[in-house]
């Protein structure tokens, strides 16, 4: 059994906390701990940890796995299939059962998404038990929620005869995927007590979802045994970037479920959330007494039935209802909860004005620390930076802009053109433009230093990397697919 975790979403219904580069995946909504970590850490009483498989694109990978081996200690380099671009749930699913083709031909896959709250762990590993049964039987199985409220938000999944095997009597074989009903459609669903909200979990074995590939989405195979055929030369990565880029965007649920004879479904009572918008706050956290979720820096007075989040600034709310309000430094939502799916909305204006706050936070984190953006205007930047004990940041180059170091905290190694030296507190160094430099963490307390940029152009992508502990000065810095088994072809 391989756990497949699909990571590619942008979660742009959780903005302003989720950004582009910092989706919902990789926060800590309703929990201690981030959702992509509690995902791994759910499913590991069922497969090793080098079984589990990361679907993201490669502008994410490097954040992914940081996270990852800070909480399981390992290099996760090789557990990621990189999407060249994102083109929905088939074309990804589809590369990712090509992958464990080649790692293990009778491979079951557990599909699950990094973004999911489940409180039930133990019925959770259950069911995937169960379900891998009904996978070694041929069946595409998927976790239908057992619905307890009308949603309008999501899928549901008509549950018909059960499997007829004396082992499989608890799943039941799909009659039909319904599209997100209108309220009153809803409510007879929930009555009907044979509709289930679709999860978006599967099980299947590898080789059947391909043979249903084959049968129903035949440029997909076509494309799938395009990239076969390179697997392991120079031009894999070029192929795998042509085929995704030839393929249309269609969803797995759409291309094979909705069209498949073998669609099975397992009822899950398992405390499921998708965390789509703020309102599943409602699900995932804690409620005080007059039905208000608060987090952070906040005074409230009098609210109710309200999602109020602050970070370091404080928010004050009087007299609120059905409301949610998220504060964080360079952006606030306030918004009813009625409309809390219209977020997306305010990301697509975002893009429109090609903004950055769809796309990062004012603090982002690198593998080696943070950096925290406190002001720019033309022709500069201040940033404040923090490097990690015993990090440093790659050797680089910037073609546009110099910079002026001052150590606030701890003790800088400095390397600046052909020289290398330490600046200390209320110390100050200049780096030029076009000089090659580092900086790097030699202490055991955190290194914080401001930083000054000054230039024509400031943005991120101004570097040349020319070494990097985090091997992102490589062009290919994941591990391609795995070589062709030969006796399995």
């Amino acid at each position: 059994m391989y756990a497949i975790i699909m990571a590619g979403g942008s979660g742009t219904r959780f903005w302003p906390l989720s950004r582009e580069k910092m989706p919902k995946q990789l926060l800590k909504i309703g929990g201690e701990d981030t959702l992509i970590r509690l995902t791994v850490a759910r499913v590991l009483p069922l497969v090793r940890m080098e079984d589990i498989f990361i679907v993201a694109n490669q502008s994410l990978a490097d954040t992914i796995s940081h996270q990852l081996s800070s909480k399981f200690p390992r290099s996760w380099d090789g557990n990621f299939i990189l999407e060249p671009e994102a083109k929905n749930t088939a074309p990804a699913l589809g590369l990712a059962a090509l992958h464990l083709s080649q790692v293990d031909p009778e491979s079951i896959m557990v599909v699950l998404a990094a973004d999911h709250f489940i409180r039930k762990s133990a019925d959770f590993l259950d069911l995937l038990r169960t379900a891998a049964k009904a996978a070694e039987g041929g069946y595409l199985v998927t976790l239908g929620i057992k619905p307890d409220r009308p949603e309008t938000g999501y899928g549901y999944i008509k549950a018909g005869d059960a499997c007829s095997e004396p082992d499989l009597s608890s799943i039941y074989k799909v009659q039909a995927f319904v599209e997100k009903p209108q309220r009153e459609t809803a409510r007879e669903y929930l009555k009907d007590g044979r509709y289930y909200w679709n999860s978006g979990i599967f099980v299947w074995k590898t080789g059947t979802l391909l043979s249903e590939i084959e049968k129903h989405i035949p440029p997909l195979h076509a494309g799938l045994m395009e990239i076969r055929k390179h697997i392991g030369t120079d031009r894999e990565a070029e192929v795998v970037k042509e085929v995704f880029k030839s393929l249309d965007p269609i969803s797995i649920d759409y291309a094979v479920m909705e069209k498949t004879d073998r669609a099975a479904v397992i009822p899950a009572d398992i405390g499921w959330s998708d965390v789509g918008s703020w309102t599943a706050l409602d699900d995932v956290s804690e409620r005080n007494q007059a039905g208000n979720v608060v987090a952070g820096n906040v005074i409230d007075i009098g609210s109710s039935n309200s999602i109020v989040y602050a970070e370091k600034r404080l928010v004050a709310t009087i007299g609120l209802n059905n409301m949610v309000v998220v504060d964080t430094p360079d952006a606030t939502l306030v918004c009813s909860k009625d409309r809390a799916q219209d977020v997306k909305k305010i990301v697509d204006e975002l893009k429109k004005r090609k903004a950055e706050e769809h796309l990062i936070h004012r603090t982002v984190y690198r593998p080696w620390g943070s950096y925290t953006v406190l002001e720019e205007g033309d022709r500069y930047k201040i940033k404040r930076i923090e490097v990690n004990p015993g990090a440093k940041l790659s050797h680089q180059m910037h073609h546009h802009r110099s910079e002026h170091w001052v150590v606030v905290a701890g003790t800088a190694r400095v390397t600046n053109g052909d020289r290398e030296y330490d600046v200390h507190p209320n110390e100050s160094t200049y780096i030029p433009i076009s000089t090659k430099h580092r900086l790097e963490n030699l202490g055991k307390i955190p290194l914080q230093i401001i930083e000054v940029q000054n230039g024509e152009y400031l943005g991120e992508d101004d570097i040349v990397r020319f070494d990097d502990d985090y091997n992102r000065h490589a062009t290919n810095t994941r591990r391609p697919l795995p070589q062709v088994n030969k006796e399995v072809v």
